[in-house]
């Protein structure tokens, strides 16, 4: 049977990751510690990669960029799907404020339901599964994305609530039939080496 491997890598750190708010589809650049991030991660990348995709939004296009010069590819597909959540009109809100003015994700005006991403995560992954059969792909997102799609292969287990998936951490999926979580880390690939 014919195997994919999926490896989902959350771009680098941005000033909003820093002030803790909610990005979303708020086009916010890397800054320079997460270009370092995404530097060691694209260093510390193991095996053969056939297939870079990217979210359209730049801290994810400039870090697949980053990693594809490194390993030496010359393409980077854009890939709609591999958006980040959208939170509408909460979008530069930090956690505090959002937690102040509502109780859940899904009461902010014009953000993206949990069961919009839930149904995109499913479509991301048969997407993958059926265009990039027996390849492996690199995927460069984000991390609420990223979330969904680790939950919706591992049953809800992954990640644990509350456990946050840092900058240049890499999830790596295994379809064989279905898909299977073969590893997740939530600290940035090769965070040792940033000491």
């Amino acid at each position: 049977m014919t195997q994919t491997i999926l490896g989902l890598l959350r771009h680098g750190q941005t000033d909003w990751n820093i002030d803790l708010r909610l990005q979303g589809t708020t086009d916010i650049p890397m800054n320079q510690v997460g270009i370092k991030q995404i530097q060691t991660a694209a260093a510390q990348l193991a095996g053969d990669w056939d297939v870079i995709l990217s979210s359209p939004l730049g801290r994810a296009k400039h870090s697949a960029q980053l990693v594809a010069d490194y390993l030496g590819l010359s393409e980077i597909i854009e890939e709609q799907l591999l958006l980040e959540r959208s939170f509408g009109i909460g979008e530069g809100l930090t956690y505090q404020q959002w937690h102040e003015q509502f109780s859940t994700l899904d009461e902010i005006p014009g953000a993206e339901s949990q069961h919009q991403v839930q149904t995109r995560s499913k479509l991301l992954l048969d997407h993958i599964s059926s265009k990039f059969a027996g390849q492996r792909v690199l995927a460069v997102s984000h991390g609420a994305l990223i979330r969904f799609v680790l939950s919706e292969v591992s049953n809800g287990e992954v990640p644990p609530p509350g456990e946050r998936l840092q900058n240049a951490s890499l999830h790596l999926l295994r379809h064989s039939g279905s898909w299977t979580l073969d590893a997740w880390a939530p600290q940035p690939l090769g965070s040792q080496a940033l000491g």
